[in-house]
């Protein structure tokens, strides 16, 4: 399991261990809750005050968690105010360091250390990764895979997978244009809700061939589901819209050539169709209109 329940810690640490300025009185971050909880833990461990901006609207265990962390939080409206502003003010009135989540050299290095262990245990099983599907906000963690692949396994590809309404990164992706999203909020994948690309985050992406793709949060809380029941994992929405993006081949037919493969056609929108999906997964697809209750 990861520090704090996800890949943050990685970035967060490795920003304070490498790039805090003693000269600083502490550190501040803006987050939705993930972020937040691995800076006010990295922070806490090293003994520096952190001051965490997050949205109102953030999952109260993630704002509970950044608290109980010895973190300073200060709540905003995702809507109308601008977090990066609050940051700054922050900055300049208490004298503290600024820790963006994706925009950040060290943060970035430290995030990249997933591909790493994940090439290491493939090859414990005498396999090679071919394919990374990351969850995307700012790309962070997108980023620093596609930079550690790019020594360790270049031929594998990075995709981004964003939720549905939300997928500036792979728009942004597929030609120079940059783009926005024009909503801040309307998705459960509230860790993923980031108004545009890293200005350092794209074109790492851009340079290394990545591509994106985006997936509706009806297919995000059956891969969920699917977690729970087949691995008894629990996801949270953001962490699942890469399992969610991920085409589901069901086991060959009897008679059926080992070697069959079921053809996949090539679209940017991760639309997954239910009909290629196994039994368990479908009856999942069917009963996302209401939450599961085992």
């Amino acid at each position: 399991m990861q520090v704090g329940g996800a890949f943050k810690f990685r970035g967060a640490l490795n920003a304070i261990l490498g790039g805090f300025d003693a000269r600083f009185a502490g550190v501040v971050a803006f987050s939705s809750g993930n972020h937040a909880i691995a800076v006010s833990t990295a922070a806490a461990l090293m003994d520096i005050p952190a001051i965490i901006v997050m949205p109102g609207d953030a999952p109260r265990t993630k704002v509970d968690q950044t608290c109980a962390n010895g973190a300073e939080v200060v709540l905003y409206d995702r809507e109308r105010d601008d977090r990066a502003a609050i940051g700054a003010e922050v900055v300049r009135e208490r004298g503290y360091q600024l820790i963006a989540p994706f925009d950040n050299p060290f943060v970035i290095a430290g995030q990249g250390t997933v591909a790493l262990e994940m090439v290491e245990q493939a090859g414990a099983l005498d396999a090679r990764l071919d394919a990374l599907a990351i969850p995307c906000s700012g790309g962070g963690l997108a980023a620093g895979c596609a930079l550690a692949l790019s020594g360790v396994s270049p031929s594998a590809r990075v995709t981004t997978v964003e939720p549905e309404g939300f997928d500036d990164m792979a728009r942004s992706l597929e030609g120079t244009t940059v783009y926005r999203n024009t909503r801040l909020s309307g998705s459960i994948c509230d860790a993923l809700l980031s108004n545009a690309p890293g200005e350092l985050t794209l074109p790492i992406l851009r340079r290394h061939g990545a591509d994106g793709v985006s997936v509706t949060d009806e297919a995000v809380l059956a891969a969920m589901h699917e977690a729970w029941r087949s691995l008894k994992v629990v996801l949270e929405p953001g962490g699942a819209t890469a399992l969610a993006a991920v085409p589901v081949r069901p086991p060959p037919r009897r008679g059926s050539h080992p070697r069959h493969r079921l053809q996949r056609r090539q679209c940017r929108r991760a639309d997954v169709h239910a009909r290629a999906w196994p039994a368990s997964l479908r009856r999942s697809w069917d009963q996302t209109k209401r939450p599961p209750t085992g």
